[in-house]
């Protein structure tokens, strides 16, 4: 049995996040990123179950233009008279560089009708990971100014410095969540590898995975400082 992703239980996993954020930072920003993660969740499996699925009209209509194409390159095979009807050699070379000119744009045509509806779910998917490429940039910006510095130093600090009053407890916590986020951008963004099976789409989604590993890359450096420096934390994420 082959395995694969579900998209209820994605979902279903960033709602629960979005919930322990909101219960630990509800004045957090890190907060309406996790519901608009979740919204955007929502909408993306839908997406990707749906570019899957064929689209019968556009299938139907480009089959009829197909076989009114047929039907001219027919009409124009019929029009060439080869035995006996040119009176000479160059009208023969005309009418058959005439007919073979039809057949390169009727050619060309076929092929831009028979690749449209992969260029249509192509866009749509796309355009959607897109936006959850922007996702994993809005989460590294949250996680930025949540420095361990504030932890291990005392330096004085300048009216220009963020405000840093999280806890050793409450920065693990936030940098965790930040991970989690990441980690389940990639996982949505999988959705649609999974259901269209398109290289241009195949390398955006390596892409977006990519780009989120590389930012919870930074974010585990952080935890990891934090940890040593005041000793493993007692609570596990769930």
């Amino acid at each position: 049995m082959p395995f694969k992703l579900e998209a209820d239980k994605i979902i279903s996993t960033v709602e629960r996040l979005r919930d322990r954020i909101g219960e630990r930072f509800p004045e957090a920003g890190l907060y309406k990123v996790a519901g608009d993660f979740l919204s955007l969740s929502r909408e993306a499996a839908e997406r990707a179950k749906n570019i899957g699925k064929p689209l019968i009209p556009l299938r139907a209509g480009i089959a009829l233009l197909l076989l009114a194409f047929l039907f001219v390159l027919a009409q124009t095979a019929a029009g060439l008279h080869v035995a006996g009807n040119f009176g000479n050699l160059t009208d023969l070379i005309q009418a058959v560089e005439a007919s073979f000119n039809i057949i390169i744009l009727l050619s060309g045509a076929i092929f831009f009708l028979v690749t449209l509806e992969t260029r249509i779910k192509r866009k749509q998917a796309l355009e959607m990971i897109h936006e959850l490429r922007v996702l994993a940039h809005l989460v590294d910006v949250h996680q930025l100014t949540k420095d361990p510095e504030q932890l291990l130093s005392q330096g004085r600090s300048t009216p220009s410095s963020p405000r840093r009053t999280m806890e050793r407890f409450e920065l693990l916590r936030y940098l965790d969540y930040c991970g989690e986020i990441l980690s389940l951008t990639g996982k949505v963004a999988a959705l649609y590898a999974q259901h269209f099976d398109d290289a241009v789409v195949l390398e955006a989604v390596d892409g977006v995975e990519d780009l989120c590993n590389a930012f919870a890359q930074k974010i585990w450096q952080k935890i990891d400082i934090v940890s040593r420096a005041g000793g493993r934390d007692p609570e596990k994420a769930g």
